[in-house]
């Protein structure tokens, strides 16, 4: 594993930039119209909820990634093939991250360019990162993190003097009660993007003060979870009920109707990049968990090597992972949630902590 050490507050950005990535592209929570943003915050509970599963795994084995300990704890080959899995999970991940982006560059700007080469540039641009170590994403992160509350203060500021916000919007609140809030709740939010923390089991080893990993962790999740709610809100607001649950990349959609005295408008390109950098950072991770851990539990000394080979597997996959659009977003609906969201994300991380649990007082019982 690489010998990479990172601040408190680079893997705080990094977790920001992560958590934010594709859930402010896409209309979060959407199902339950105007009460997506209650969606999302309960996401934020339950995903903090979570997190905590993680954290107790990390304080039994600080200096080891999710690879390594589940060897540990349930033994050698099974660890090994739980771990194998986890890889495939993060390098699907990665592929329908980078699908997202793919699709909406495609949608929106480069209407003639075949998507196979847009995801190429970008996983080229991201395996070329990566290949500079993880330190340099971190320091990047730190530089990029600016860029991103400056466009995301400017783009409210815009929309607030374009007098686009209509509060009414938001009414009726609990409009179907709380049974669909649950619902998505559990189908949708406390996975994505919440639960997509379970791949920095893989990073946190590398965090160099790791008596804040807790407090870092969380802060990120709340900075972004809060975000994250009130990009909903803003959407909703501007975009009205039906439009924000119709529109496939409500965010842009809403960017799109600034226009302030006939001269400032248009801006949805140039906010573009303020989507792909999160974009780049969530792939970026993704991959990065994929390459360490298949380093790991193949003994490979050099991750370098990997890095070429498994960013070509996310490419291919990200274009064959489905047909069309829209088949890739009921893919992502009726599978991902249920068959890999739950599993990677909350039950296999449940009973690993249960094990160690139990063999970390038998530790010390025996020892007393």
């Amino acid at each position: 594993m690489e010998k990479a050490k990172v601040s408190s507050f680079q893997m705080f950005v990094l977790i920001v930039m992560f958590e934010m990535g594709s859930a402010i592209l896409l209309g979060l929570g959407s199902q339950v119209k105007q009460d997506s943003w209650i969606a999302i915050l309960f996401g934020l509970a339950g995903g903090i909820i979570v997190f905590f599963i993680y954290y107790r795994l990390y304080m039994y084995f600080p200096d080891l990634p999710l690879t390594s300990y589940l060897q540990k704890i349930v033994g050698k080959w099974l660890g090994r093939i739980i771990g194998f899995l986890y890889i495939i999970y993060f390098i699907y991940i990665a592929s329908r991250v980078l699908r997202d982006f793919g699709e909406l560059l495609t949608t929106t700007i480069y209407n003639s360019t075949p998507l196979f080469v847009i995801n190429t540039l970008m996983i080229i641009t991201i395996i070329y990162g990566l290949h500079k170590g993880f330190e340099v994403i971190a320091r990047v992160g730190e530089i990029f993190f600016g860029v991103v509350y400056f466009a995301a203060i400017l783009g409210m500021l815009l929309i607030v003097f374009s007098g686009l916000i209509h509060l009414g919007n938001l009414k009726p609140i609990l409009e179907n009660g709380w049974k669909p809030i649950i619902k998505t709740l559990l189908r949708e939010t406390i996975v994505f993007p919440f639960g997509e923390m379970v791949v920095f089991t893989m990073l946190l080893p590398f965090l160099n003060e790791k008596s804040k990993a807790k407090i870092v962790c969380i802060g990120g999740m709340i900075l972004a979870g809060i975000n994250i709610t009130i990009t909903s809100i803003v959407n909703i607001t501007v975009l009205g009920v039906s439009l924000y649950y119709r529109s496939t990349f409500p965010l842009l959609t809403t960017i799109g109707k600034i226009q302030i005295a006939d001269f400032i408008e248009r801006l949805d390109v140039l906010f573009m990049l303020y989507l792909i950098i999160g974009g780049f950072f969530k792939i970026s991770i993704f991959y990065y968990a994929a390459v360490a851990g298949a380093a790991d539990i193949f003994q490979i000394k050099n991750q370098r090597k990997l890095g070429f080979p498994i960013g070509l597997i996310v490419l291919f996959s990200s274009i064959t992972i489905a047909s069309n659009f829209a088949e890739f977003i009921k893919e992502g609906v009726d599978i991902v949630t249920l068959y890999l969201s739950w599993p990677f994300q909350i039950i296999i991380p449940s009973i690993l902590l249960i094990i160690a649990f139990f063999r970390d007082r038998k530790k010390r019982t025996s020892s007393a």
